[in-house]
């Protein structure tokens, strides 16, 4: 049905100055990132682009820097120090629009870089676990090079492939990369508890991975008829499905079924996503359109920060000028929760960095980005409670971030914001 080939022969196409796309997250083909990097001696000035992208990423290394160039759609731990090294470039863009970048040929793909399930008997393949760009850097690159995987879950949605959309095969068989759920620390159960306290039965939910999102879905044992549309999830949701409290049947869209476009996890969670049609995998400018969130009456998205000021500015992407992540979904799921029928958009975060630094501040660091805006933002939770700015003058708003500030800086807040005003 297809012909396979090493990943050294498939990886020769590979040309200088050419630019190659990596499909995401856990999904990342490492055999061929692997066998592409170890052509560094013969190329040169090779844009490697990609999202978030799990595990290795030997391409990122400095010492390759006249061989290849990382550009980062949302910048990995993996890739971060190539923006300081020389070797490395960041774009932002929101996630629901990153497909149109290469469908209106602004960034044009030479190559992608694909990682799928086996073919079926109908020659029919899936990207399994991260859909989100995917489909639009096939159809617009000129060669496309899939590593089937038969470790690789067959997904529903639209990250169905026919054998004849692809170019050349490299046949693996390897464990996807995995992200280990790890227990919840105090500070972040507190912030799971009142941010559950705000969800009501028949809300659909976004959220991301991690402690906080957790903690939130370990308090939703007693809900009913949640739903899940958001542009990733992990384990946590799992139990939940499970025991009927997420069965979608309340969605505005797409109802019955649980709708992401990359899944990072356990392998709980990709043997659960195998062959099950609950889930369905789509493109990111479907699950992160606004115009298709705001249908599900009681959207509430949940998504966290690195520093607010008190005007309810919402940093997420840089600490200061140092660019950390990106832009991501957050603003596509914050407005479309915000234009929902009885939704809310909820930015979760710890009152203190590990450091003890406050989070909620006078004024952004000098060079930080503003990923939400003040005109944008409804919810601010800490571990010390909830703050709702939605409607509030500027005043109302330092006193309610100043009350879920840790105790210890509650008093310097309030004389360093009206100090300036």
């Amino acid at each position: 049905m297809y012909k396979t080939v090493t990943a050294e022969e498939a990886l020769k196409v590979v040309k200088s100055n050419q630019r190659v796309y990596v499909q995401a997250a856990a999904a990342v083909p490492q055999v061929l990132t692997k066998a592409l990097t170890d052509r560094h001696e013969e190329l040169r000035n090779v844009e490697i682009c990609h999202l978030h992208v799990e595990g290795d990423a030997p391409y990122a290394d400095p010492k390759y820097k006249d061989s290849f160039h990382v550009n980062s759609f949302f910048i990995g731990k993996n890739v971060r120090h190539t923006l300081h090294a020389g070797n490395g470039s960041y774009t932002p863009v929101f996630l629901s629009e990153l497909p149109l970048l290469f469908k209106r040929n602004i960034v044009d793909i030479d190559v992608a870089l694909i990682h799928v399930s086996v073919p079926d008997q109908h020659g029919y393949c899936s990207l399994g676990i991260s859909v989100e760009a995917t489909i639009a850097a096939i159809e617009n690159a000129d060669y496309v090079i899939a590593q089937v995987n038969k470790q690789m879950p067959r997904t529903f949605g639209d990250g169905i492939i026919h054998v004849t959309e692809v170019d050349a095969f490299v046949e693996v068989d390897e464990d996807l990369p995995t992200h280990p759920v790890t227990v919840p620390t105090d500070t972040e159960v507190k912030i799971g508890d009142y941010v559950a306290s705000l969800i009501d039965d028949g809300s659909t939910l976004q959220m991301g991975i991690g402690n906080i999102p957790n903690a939130v879905l370990s308090r939703l044992t007693s809900h009913k008829g949640l739903g899940l549309h958001t542009e990733m999830f992990s384990d946590g949701v799992i139990d939940l499905i499970l025991s009927n409290v997420i069965d979608g049947n309340k969605k505005g869209i797409d109802p019955g079924r649980a709708l992401a476009t990359f899944l990072v996890g356990s392998q709980r969670l990709y043997d659960y996503v195998d062959d099950n049609p609950f889930v369905e995998m789509r493109t990111s400018d479907y699950v992160n359109d606004v115009s298709i969130i705001k249908q599900n009456p009681n959207m509430v998205a949940i998504n966290s920060a690195i520093e607010v000021d008190v005007t309810g500015q919402v940093c997420a992407d840089s600490i200061g000028s140092k660019m950390f992540s990106g832009v991501g979904g957050q603003m596509d799921f914050i407005r479309g929760a915000s234009l929902s029928e009885g939704g809310k958009a909820i930015i979760a975060l710890p009152s203190v960095t590990r450091k003890g630094i406050s989070r909620i501040v006078p004024t952004l660091k000098q060079g930080a980005g503003v990923v939400t805006t003040r005109a944008h933002v409804h919810y601010i939770v800490t571990e010390y409670g909830i703050a709702n700015l939605y409607g509030k003058t500027i005043k109302e708003r330092v006193k309610a971030l100043v009350e879920i500030a840790h105790p210890d800086h509650r008093e310097a807040l309030d004389i360093a914001y009206y100090g300036l005003t």
